[in-house]
């Protein structure tokens, strides 16, 4: 629900949306077992939702993002080194990547079988996946993927989002204009 403005408005530029729920995480450090069920359960979304001769995109904000990689084919590495990897029956035309955190994939070759074009969106304000991380992702991906690549300065990590958690203060000054502009620069990179 977080994200649901921003849906909506992607919605509304005549892509389909499917978006299945996933409950918060108990800890900022995801188990083996919960990325692998988040990346399941997305895997379940796609076939009984979309129809077999439909293209396919994904987007996510922050673990969303591993779970889109993963499921496009990255092998990914907890943060307390359990590797895990999915064999997605279908796979995505498009990503896009609101605030990777990208030290799931730092083990060698870990991207290596990703060519999926994508989008990265990153904060520069961002405490939580510092630009820093996003930028690991472009300058990995570059050469094998086409990559449209993102720094918005005065965003934070849930700039990104409709509604904020609780307790949380946005840097950015104009959160609902930033949402119509990724909305339609997301649309227009999906639409591509």
């Amino acid at each position: 629900m977080r994200h649901f403005g921003l849906l909506q408005a992607i919605a509304a530029q005549g892509t389909s949306v499917v978006a299945p729920h996933f409950e918060m995480l108990a800890s900022s450090v995801p188990t083996k077992a919960e990325l692998m069920e988040r990346i399941r359960r997305l895997d379940l979304t796609i076939n009984e939702y979309c129809a077999p001769d439909v293209s396919i995109c994904g987007i996510g904000h922050s673990i969303g993002t591993v779970v889109l990689l993963a499921h496009a084919g990255a092998k990914a590495s907890t943060l307390t080194g359990d590797r895990l990897t999915f064999a997605a029956e279908r796979t995505f035309e498009r990503l896009v990547l609101l605030a990777p955190p990208t030290d799931f994939f730092r083990h060698s070759g870990s991207l290596a079988s990703v060519s999926t074009p994508m989008q990265i969106w990153a904060g520069g304000k961002d405490t939580i996946t510092p630009p820093a991380q996003a930028h690991f992702l472009k300058d990995t991906l570059e050469g094998q993927a086409q990559i449209d690549f993102h720094l918005v300065e005065d965003a934070g990590h849930f700039t990104f989002m409709n509604e904020l958690p609780p307790r949380v203060i946005d840097p950015y000054p104009d959160r609902d204009a930033f949402i119509l502009k990724l909305a339609a620069e997301t649309g227009r990179f999906l639409a591509a």
